[in-house]
């Protein structure tokens, strides 16, 4: 039986009703975050470029996250997809290896808009998808990662593919094809890490599993063993070094267990724990004055810097790749924001010129997990001689065990959302996407993100599901 088969079995018995209140509640928070984070990206040039590229404004059912525009499905899949990722402040997954909400919520919130979803439709769709990108992920990963695919979309393509199938409730028959499908869809390197086509990949992977769900649909063909196939998946994208049995290790408690990693800084998220080892040495004994500071080493695990070692970063985007950049900030400002990564502020003397005295070299001590290799140390070194040191075993939020706090995920959505929505506006859309199961149509929840809206009065007005 092959693994194609297997998944989409297990794909189709999922049922809302079986979901645990921790895994409904998980779901809400992914989809509240990715559309948080896709709003304030939607004005990104990366994002423009796509749309333009795409020639747009034909219309459709679907709606262009930052607009009033509405589009197709698969146009609004891939614009979208990219909005969520261009700021790089979206969520990861554990054991998929890289960005998981970022390319299924743009996918499933232009299925369902286009071919009719409940809020708790989504919201099984995405326990659905998280789970079969975790499956693939324990089987490939982290060779699979370390040859440099760019799992967020050479594994999250068959998240999407999964989760886009019981959205529109295939069959496991269909199912099965459209996942089979979906390995002659997985794209996506490393290399590109700091330009425009990272979140590129993002946008690809949500129109990619949303193409493969619906060419199923239709009765299209694929192998069904696409996954072992000797000239497949496994082969192919992890060069035989993978492991088929793990994918059902855990199945169905990874939404909640390890869950999501969720950000409070807009940049890598291999980059995190230094910036927080940083921040807490602000706060313990800065704030530091840029000529005092002599020196900073920055030390995290080899496989985060094969990315993230980047000196001198020539972009906003590479700024957000570099943790010398990331370190310098969080050790001048005290804080690492959204406002940190445009052009302006990568150019400043003062950061350029702090950036020569950071080092960044691998983390050789005592790893906290290491199957999770996210340790970081920090140390900065000031001109008299004094010298302070900070470890951090994780970044905060990297599982449900070490989660951020409410009041700190609410403010991240507004500052997001605020980009594009009035106050009001943001805090209603707020509100409402913590109530998302109550929605009867996916129609009803986008019109709150729909920034014309604040102009008329519709998104400001008290939604009965949002009280």
């Amino acid at each position: 039986m092959s693994l194609a088969h297997q998944l989409a079995e297990r794909v189709t018995a999922m049922h809302y009703a079986d979901l645990s209140p921790a895994a409904v509640n998980a779901c809400k928070v992914a989809v509240l975050d990715t559309i948080g984070v896709a709003l304030a990206g939607a004005s990104e040039e990366a994002v423009r470029l796509v749309e333009e590229t795409l020639d747009t404004g034909g219309g459709g059912p679907c709606l262009l996250l930052g607009s009033a525009r509405r589009a197709g499905a698969l146009d609004c899949a891939l614009v979208n997809g990219v909005a969520a990722h261009a700021l790089d402040f979206d969520n990861t997954a554990k054991s998929l290896g890289g960005h998981v909400s970022a390319v299924l919520v743009p996918a499933l919130l232009a299925a369902g808009e286009a071919y009719g979803a409940t809020g708790r439709d989504l919201i099984l769709a995405h326990a659905a998808g998280y789970e079969v990108g975790a499956a693939i992920g324990r089987c490939v990963n982290p060779e699979h990662s370390e040859k440099g695919w760019h799992p967020t979309a050479t594994i999250g393509v068959f998240a999407v593919t999964a989760g886009c199938a019981r959205l529109l409730k295939l069959s496991a028959e269909q199912t099965e094809t459209a996942l089979a499908l979906a390995t002659s869809l997985a794209a996506g390197t490393k290399a590109n890490f700091g330009t425009m086509t990272k979140p590129l990949h993002a946008g690809q992977c949500a129109r990619g599993g949303l193409f493969a769900a619906l060419l199923a649909r239709k009765g299209y063909t694929a192998e069904s063993d696409a996954f072992e196939h000797k000239q497949g998946y496994f082969k192919l994208f992890s060069a035989g070094r993978y492991d088929a049995r793990r994918a059902f290790e855990g199945w169905g408690r990874e939404i909640v267990t390890p869950g999501a990693s969720y950000k409070l800084y807009p940049c890598c998220y291999s980059t995190h724990s230094a910036v927080e080892a940083t921040l807490n040495l602000v706060r313990r004994h800065g704030p530091f004055e840029p000529r005092a500071i002599a020196g900073i080493v920055s030390r995290t695990h080899e496989r985060a810097l094969a990315h993230t070692d980047r000196p001198d970063p020539d972009s906003p985007l590479a700024a957000k790749f570099s943790v010398q950049y990331c370190v310098a900030r969080a050790a001048l400002e005290g804080k690492v924001v959204l406002e940190h990564f445009d052009d302006a502020a990568c150019r400043e003397p003062v950061v350029r010129d702090l950036l020569k005295r950071v080092r960044a070299v691998p983390y050789t001590g005592p790893l906290f997990a290491e199957d999770d290799p996210f340790d970081a140390e920090v140390t900065i070194t000031l001109t008299d001689g004094r010298t302070f040191t900070e470890k951090v075993d994780r970044p905060l939020g990297r599982t449900s065990d070490n989660p951020i706090a409410e009041e700190h995920l609410r403010a991240k959505f507004e500052n997001c959302a605020g980009r594009v929505l009035a106050p009001a506006a943001a805090s209603v859309a707020y509100r409402a996407l913590l109530r998302l199961e109550a929605y009867a149509t996916i129609r009803e929840l986008t019109a709150l993100l729909e920034p014309v809206a604040t102009a008329t009065g519709a998104a400001g007005k008290q939604d009965s599901r949002v009280a």
